[in-house]
């Protein structure tokens, strides 16, 4: 009878690792039978993917973060749901959570005080005594049809609410993480294909990628991963807060070079968070997924 193979994802000592056996096959494809050692092909886990873990989700009041939180809490995790001023969403999404059986700590506030970031963190870790992985959800965007009415002040605005952020509380978070944790940051499809309409909150988007490559290189060795999601146009509260009502009636049609001719909604992205949150995509760091509509970003 077949038994699944015990999972040895833990990194090993760089002697034991460098080569397998030396070993040949005369034909393709090759039998895996005869290979030593045998490919782990299943871990033998027993699931819900993320069990005991405590995750902080910051956006995780609406949109793709509730969708994320959601699909999280099913999966067995305790969530911290930091969000800015959106009282009756977040509202909502607790007592979802406590429909579903779920544990969740409500955070509001100005991520980009790094004073308000730190708070968000001795919070998780006051409530909940740990944190596994680390969400970068929120972000902010302003349509103008010009680089030229992109008010100076704006610029940082959003990069400091966009990056920034996401700095602080990395830094804040990374103490408390130990290895097999996860960071997740939130990008987007314009980071890779541009908008002419929206060419700072790109520029974030950008610089969010470039973070998520960087950062993963760095904690590598700690067994951190890193990893992005970079969604195409979903149906968030950050589309009719953005666009006027005559564009949001057209939003993800093919107008905006979606092949799928549509946009997406939020609980069609949040199975990549609980992916590169779990230990399924434990050989991945410093990706970023593109749950985009089928729009091809060449990367």
């Amino acid at each position: 009878m077949y038994q699944p193979q015990a999972c040895h994802c833990e990194k090993e000592d760089k002697k034991n690792n460098t080569a397998f056996p030396p070993q040949h096959q005369n034909r393709q494809p090759g039998f895996e039978y005869v290979m030593q050692p045998l490919p782990v092909c299943e871990c033998g886990k027993t699931y819900r993917k993320l069990e005991k873990k405590v995750a902080l989700i910051t956006g995780g009041d609406s949109g793709i973060g509730r969708a994320v939180v959601y699909d999280f809490v099913k999966e067995g995790a305790d969530v911290v749901i930091v969000y800015y001023d959106e009282e009756t969403d977040a509202g909502e999404t607790a007592e979802r959570i406590k429909q579903l059986g779920g544990n969740c700590l409500l955070i509001h506030g100005d991520l980009k005080n790094p004073a308000f970031a730190k708070y968000c963190v001795d919070q998780t870790i006051g409530h909940f005594g740990k944190l596994d992985i680390l969400v970068n959800n929120h972000a902010m965007q302003f349509i103008h049809r010009s680089i030229l009415d992109i008010p100076q002040e704006e610029i940082e605005f959003i990069f400091r609410n966009n990056v920034f952020s996401f700095f602080y509380l990395i830094q804040y978070a990374l103490p408390y993480m130990k290895k097999g944790g996860s960071i997740i940051n939130t990008t987007s499809v314009t980071a890779y294909e541009g908008n002419k309409d929206l060419i700072d909150y790109s520029a974030t988007k950008g610089a969010i990628v470039a973070l998520t490559r960087s950062l993963s290189l760095s904690l590598a060795e700690q067994g951190i991963r890193v990893n992005g999601v970079a969604p195409g146009p979903i149906w968030t509260p950050l589309i009719p807060s953005s666009y006027s009502a005559e564009e949001v009636a057209t939003f993800g049609k093919k107008t905006s070079h979606v092949p799928m001719d549509r946009a997406g909604q939020p609980c069609e992205v949040s199975p990549c968070y609980v992916f590169l949150a779990s230990d399924d995509s434990s050989y991945m760091t410093g990706q970023v997924l593109h749950p985009n509509g089928g729009t091809i970003t060449g990367s």
